[in-house]
């Protein structure tokens, strides 16, 4: 086994399943865009193959179902936000889809997703540009990422409140979400996965998140 399998096999045993859920998300979002889909669609079609042994592919967790829906749902002022943030030097559609996928799961939970506390919507991103971007990809995302939460704590100064005790509480969810994870075998592949980047190594689905 090479060391870069070895270390992903690592990562892979100590994240969480709201992560892994996370990831699956910006996988399907990447798919998406790439294939010029809907990706509430691409969701539906794997829930559907992931009902039947045949097809070998991973069940869907629920936290990406909510993930994409919501992304989708509210795709045009995400990107308007990540775009304010962006450095005068980058341009949206010009970094790496990857890199648009995962900023768009992250910006979602911070906008839209109460539940989750401001520092792990922003680790969890970096964490993702980090396993699955290139060496550029995590400041500069973290950046965007903390401008954003900048930004949403200014108009909502209560959003700060209590984050370090919310991060506990969602870590302890997480743990516990793990623990209730199915323990079927990471699927060998599905199809119709995207061709990995040229600047960056996709986000690649997950088996271990039924019920997650």
């Amino acid at each position: 086994m090479s060391d870069n399998t070895a270390k992903r096999d690592i990562n892979y045993k100590r994240h969480t399943a709201r992560y892994r859920a996370r990831r699956r998300a910006a996988d399907i979002l990447y798919e998406a865009e790439n294939r010029d889909v809907d990706p509430v669609a691409i969701v539906e079609d794997r829930v559907a193959l992931a009902r039947e042994d045949r097809y070998a592919v991973a069940p869907i967790a629920d936290y990406t179902k909510v993930i994409v829906q919501g992304v989708a749902e509210e795709l045009d002022a995400i990107d308007d936000k990540i775009s304010r943030h962006l450095s005068q030097n980058w341009e949206l559609h010009r970094i790496p889809a990857v890199d648009r996928a995962i900023l768009r799961v992250s910006v979602w939970e911070l906008l839209f997703n109460p539940d989750v506390p401001t520092a792990t919507a922003v680790v969890e991103g970096v964490e993702l540009a980090s396993q699955y971007s290139n060496d550029q990809a995590a400041p500069y995302i973290h950046a965007v990422l903390d401008d954003v939460a900048q930004s949403r704590s200014e108009l909502s100064p209560m959003n700060n409140g209590g984050d370090e005790e919310e991060s506990d509480a969602a870590a302890a969810k997480d743990s516990q979400e793990d623990s209730a994870a199915s323990t079927h075998a990471e699927a060998p592949g599905e199809p119709e996965e995207p061709e990995e980047p040229a600047s960056a190594a996709e986000p690649e689905a997950d088996a271990e998140e039924e019920n997650s």
